[in-house]
């Protein structure tokens, strides 16, 4: 196209034999010539007789190899992307479906405030929103390596054309002709490894995403509130028959956990990548690279499948509210004793009695929590006796998380999943029995 002496008879015999890779004469001439992009150009060159002068003209290990890797990177985002989606539009039914169902909350893993089961998935959700936008971003930011020579000069393009237009244009078009809009305006031999560390990074963190949830899942299993889907003919443990251990969480934990590892390989890598590139990063990047797509599309998959069948009981879910809830309530009691005329410090110090004599009889005698019934007895608090009921609704210690829900699922979700409204809509559901 740009005036090179390359004639349509070799491009059709190049095309002719596009596909019928002869890997075994390939590996053969590898095992001569110790170099791996070369050996196939030799083999390629017995297949291509006529267009053998000009097959490599102009170009390095490089050319191929990174140009390869970032079409594979990209089609690797355009893969793993809709899975996220998935994992958004489930949470995001589940939110809404229990919006409004409350919950103990925990911080330090400590009894605190109540929330909701929807608002708590929420969190969940969020960290996802923020992964499929880095994801996204990565996947626009990507660009071609592009025809830049040995060194990154493009030396070789200016002795073939000795037209510093047509070696841009040439640059410009081997991109278009392979998908991309832009090329690294600058690079050595490789494309910056710093280009693996972003996609890795954000591959790591969706990892850190992974892991979060699921380990709150397996804590919640724990305490039975939440379940991941279990089959009636699941085996939970070889030795327990009783057990329904949360296995899929523990997969994605485990995925997830050898995902956020690579991370360091990517960093290390493009640290040592001395003056225009040093060789070491080859092997280490085979592994690293597809490892982490690998370890996200898998992981992915495990937990689309989760968040399709959660199971949530609610009974148990109430009867936990049930224990703390005596306590927690301290405050609101106190402001219906002020309400009928008392004294907030002399409520205060009554509440507080009651409060770690009801707490010695659960954590000393392994008893249920007393509190009320202390209340109850104690004549001090007969002003309030009749509204206590009113007082314990748990409903009205939620604040606005159901609220808050529906706001965050329409002004900031929603959109979101408008961009994967078409692969949504022919999803298939994942079986349950992954």
């Amino acid at each position: 196209e740009l005036g090179l002496d390359i004639t349509d008879a070799q491009i059709h015999e190049l095309q002719a034999h596009l596909n019928d890779v002869d890997f075994d004469a390939a590996a053969a001439e590898e095992k001569l010539t110790r170099h791996d992009v070369m050996a196939h150009v030799h083999v390629y060159a017995k297949q291509c007789p006529l267009a053998a002068p000009v097959i490599h003209l102009g170009a390095t290990s490089c050319f191929v190899g990174d140009n390869t890797d970032l079409i594979v990177l990209r089609d690797g985002l355009d893969l793993l992307l809709p899975k996220v989606a998935v994992v958004i539009h489930n949470l995001a039914k589940f939110a809404r479906e229990y919006r409004s169902l409350p919950a103990l909350g925990y911080t330090h893993l400590q009894p605190a405030q109540l929330t909701t089961v929807g608002k708590r998935a929420t969190l969940w959700l969020y960290d996802f929103l923020m992964d499929e936008r880095a994801l996204r971003r990565a996947r626009g930011d990507l660009r071609f390596r592009g025809a830049k020579g040995t060194t990154g000069t493009q030396a070789s393009f200016m002795q073939l054309f000795n037209d510093s237009a047509k070696v841009r244009a040439l640059d410009k078009r081997v991109a278009e002709l392979s998908g991309f809009d832009r090329t690294y305006p600058v690079t050595g031999q490789t494309y910056t490894r710093k280009v693996d560390v972003e996609i890795v990074g954000h591959l790591a963190s969706l990892g850190s995403s992974i892991h979060k949830m699921c380990s709150d899942l397996r804590l919640l299993a724990n305490f039975k509130e939440i379940e991941e889907p279990f089959e009636k003919s699941q085996i939970g443990s070889s030795a327990m028959p009783y057990k329904r251990n949360p296995m899929r969480s523990e997969r994605c934990c485990a995925l997830a956990r050898h995902l956020m590892a690579l991370f360091s390989n990517a960093a290390n890598t493009h640290a040592v990548q001395w003056l225009e590139r040093t060789l070491d990063d080859s092997a280490n990047r085979r592994l690293t690279l597809s490892e982490a797509f690998l370890s996200a599309d898998a992981a992915l998959m495990v937990l689309s499948n989760i968040t399709q069948g959660l199971v949530v009981y609610p009974k148990v879910v109430a009867r936990r509210i049930d224990q703390e809830l005596p306590f927690m309530s301290a405050e609101n009691l106190i402001m219906a004793m002020v309400k009928k005329g008392g004294d907030r410090q002399v409520c205060h110090e009554k509440i507080r009695v009651l409060s770690q004599e009801a707490g010695a009889q659960v954590k000393q005698q392994g008893k249920d929590n007393d509190f009320l019934d202390r209340v109850r007895k104690d004549p001090y608090f007969a002003p309030i006796l009749g509204d206590l009921d009113g007082l314990l609704d748990a409903s009205t210690y939620i604040g606005r998380a159901a609220e808050q829900v529906e706001e965050f699922l329409e002004e900031e979700v929603q959109p979101v999943l408008e961009g994967y409204k078409d692969v949504l809509g022919k999803q298939e559901l994942v079986s349950l029995n992954i």
